[in-house]
């Protein structure tokens, strides 16, 4: 009896509970893991949004500084800097041939001696200025400063198959450049203190035109200091910027006599006016001075050098010459009149003008042919 009336007043108090008092604990627990989900999914897609922005900053700035056209105008320009000539040629794209030389309407036996270290200049604050893609071809201008001058060149670069998953490139047009060098009065020259004979870059070799230019490949961009500096001729030199890629650049220089070659010159001259005076006749042969008479000599003349010339020397397209220069002779003889006999002396001043040739020999010297001016 006590029993059954226990188990109805149990059951009357759970039915008799308020709705919504007690949720179950089960749904709570679903709700609290539907809402930690949401959570952790927005919070997944958040840093997976800031991954991939992140990864595609670091594609982006590791594309810019190795595997973009201006990454690959640096490099080269950086090898340029550093003085390694031989591997800015390696660079695809940099080496021409004959052909292309002529295509670009550059000599098509421009000599390479100058593209190693030893004629390479300083090459620093380089930076790119723009890069433009226009047709498959990526316009890359950059600046620098090349030894004292700032310069600023634009290079053409293509595209030159896959390093991986990155693009490779190569000069479309290459960055080589020609100067046109015409030296005068000299066979040996110095480009950035590099030292040069016209034979060693002429195709020509040992035949080669002293007055006839030498085209020499060149890097741009790139400074080239072309001087003279010879105990026969100097010249204070001349520099030249190639800033522009395929480009012919004439540069024509001077050359003047040393004081060393002016006096080399003056006693070769005195030299061979002395030994015109040894000559005991009216007319030394091969002289610049001599003496006529109507009468007959009645003892052999006796020449002298009474005022010796004062040489200068000047340029005469590949050599040099004196121009005219004055001097005085003096003759001491004895005529005998042909009409009564008699003998009377002649003590006389002899002035002359002459004029002279000077060659420069293929083993450096000089050959120097004097003539007479009237």
């Amino acid at each position: 009896m006590e029993q059954g009336v226990a188990g109805t007043v149990g059951e009357r108090t759970r039915a008799d509970a308020p709705a919504g008092t007690r949720p179950p604990a089960r749904a709570e627990r679903r709700r609290r893991t539907r809402q930690r989900l949401a959570l952790d999914i927005t919070l997944l897609t958040i840093v997976g949004v800031l991954l991939m922005g992140a990864l595609a900053a670091t594609a982006g700035a590791l594309y810019a500084q190795f595997y973009s056209p201006s990454a690959f105008v640096g490099r080269y320009l950086a090898m340029l800097g550093e003085g390694r000539a031989a591997d800015a040629l390696d660079v695809p794209g940099v080496m021409v041939s004959s052909v292309d030389l002529e295509d670009a309407g550059l000599p098509a036996t421009a000599s390479d001696a100058l593209l190693r270290p030893a004629a390479l200049a300083g090459l620093t604050e380089v930076a790119v200025v723009s890069e433009e893609m226009q047709d498959g071809v990526a316009k890359v201008t950059v600046s620098y400063r090349a030894g004292a001058y700032p310069g600023t060149t634009t290079f053409r670069v293509e595209r030159n198959g896959w390093i991986g998953v990155a693009p490779a490139w190569r000069f479309a047009q290459s960055p080589l450049a020609v100067i046109d060098l015409t030296v005068h009065g000299s066979m040996q020259f110095t480009v950035n203190g590099f030292e040069l004979d016209k034979r060693q870059v002429s195709a020509a070799g040992a035949e080669a035109d002293p007055a006839a230019a030498v085209p020499m490949l060149v890097f741009s961009p790139g400074v080239y200091s072309v001087s003279v500096d010879t105990a026969m001729s100097a010249t204070p030199g001349v520099a030249v910027l190639s800033d522009s890629p395929q480009a012919g650049i004439p540069i024509e220089l001077q050359a003047q006599p040393t004081e060393e070659f002016v006096g080399v010159v003056q006693e070769r001259v005195d030299q061979f006016l002395a030994e015109c005076a040894t000559q005991q006749v009216l007319q030394p042969a091969g002289c610049p001075f001599g003496y006529t008479v109507r009468n007959r000599l009645d003892q052999l003349p006796v020449w002298s050098i009474a005022q010796s010339p004062v040489v200068t020397v000047e340029p005469d397209g590949a050599g040099w010459r004196i121009p005219v220069t004055e001097a005085v002779a003096h003759i001491d003889v004895d005529i005998k009149s042909l009409f009564d006999g008699t003998v009377y002396p002649v003590s006389e001043d002899v002035p002359f003008r002459f004029t002279g040739s000077i060659t420069v020999l293929p083993d450096g010297t000089a050959s120097i042919v004097v003539s007479g001016e009237q």
